[in-house]
C-alpha cells in the first residue's frame, strides 16, 4: 500500500514537473512559447496553456486553405477521425483536398463541431492568423492558428490554446484531464496538416516538372 503510494506521488511529480511542460510546448521554440499572438489578450489571465508548433515544407498558401476548412461536415480536424466521430465532432473522415466551397470563412462565423459546441470566428488574417474563442459556463478560451514563413518554401505553424475558468477543484480536474486529450489530438492535427499540405506542394512541383 504504501509503495502504490508511494510510486502514485512519483508519476504525479514526474507528470507535472517534465510531462505537463512537454506537452505544452511540444515542437515548440522558447521564442515561439512567449511570442505574443493576436488573440492573447482575449484570455490575459489564463490558467491553462499550451503553444504546439510544426514546420512544414511549403508556403502559407499551402496550409491556409486547411485550416479556413476545418469543421463538421466540412474539412475534418485533420486528428484520429475515428475518435473524432466516435465522440460527434465529425460524420466522415477528414477531407484530403480543398474544398473550394468552403473557403469564405468570416469574422463572425462558427466553425460546427456536430455534436460538440462550434468554434466562434474572433480573428482572421489571411495566410497568418485564424482566431477562436468563445465563453460559456464561466469559462473564457481562445484557439489561436498561426503561420510564420521561415523562408519561400518553409513555414511554421503555431497552435496556441488560452483558458480562463472557475477556480474550483473541480474544473481544475476536468482541465487536468482534458489537458492530456488535447494534447493528443492537437499533436495528431498539426501532423495531418503537414502531410496534406506537403503533398499539394509536392503536387504542384511534380506538375511543374512534368511540364517542363
Amino acid at each position: 500500500m504504501i509503495a502504490a503510494l508511494f510510486g502514485l506521488i512519483g508519476f504525479g511529480l514526474l507528470y507535472w514537473l517534465a510531462i505537463r511542460r512537454w506537452i505544452r510546448s511540444w515542437g515548440a521554440t522558447s521564442e515561439e512559447i512567449v511570442r505574443t499572438m493576436p488573440g492573447d489578450s482575449d484570455v490575459p489571465d489564463a490558467v491553462y496553456r499550451t503553444t504546439l508548433a510544426i514546420t512544414i515544407d511549403g508556403p502559407p498558401s499551402a496550409i491556409w486553405p486547411w485550416l479556413v476548412q476545418m469543421g463538421y461536415r466540412r474539412g475534418g480536424l485533420y486528428s484520429y477521425d475515428w475518435l473524432d466521430r466516435v465522440c460527434g465532432f465529425l460524420d466522415a473522415p477528414s477531407a484530403e483536398c480543398i474544398l473550394p466551397e468552403c473557403q469564405g470563412l468570416q469574422v463572425g462565423d462558427v466553425i460546427p463541431m456536430g455534436r460538440g459546441q462550434g468554434f466562434p470566428v474572433r480573428m482572421l488574417d489571411p495566410l497568418r492568423t485564424l482566431v477562436l474563442g468563445g465563453e460559456s459556463d464561466g469559462a473564457r478560451w481562445v484557439w489561436q492558428l498561426a503561420l510564420y514563413p521561415i523562408d519561400a518554401g518553409h513555414t511554421r505553424l503555431v497552435s496556441r490554446n488560452r483558458g480562463d475558468l472557475p477556480r474550483t477543484i473541480g474544473s481544475m480536474l476536468f482541465m487536468g484531464v482534458l489537458e492530456l486529450a488535447a494534447f493528443v489530438m492537437t499533436r495528431r492535427m498539426l501532423l495531418g496538416l503537414k502531410r496534406r499540405a506537403e503533398a499539394i506542394v509536392s503536387e504542384g512541383e511534380r506538375v511543374a516538372t512534368n511540364a517542363v
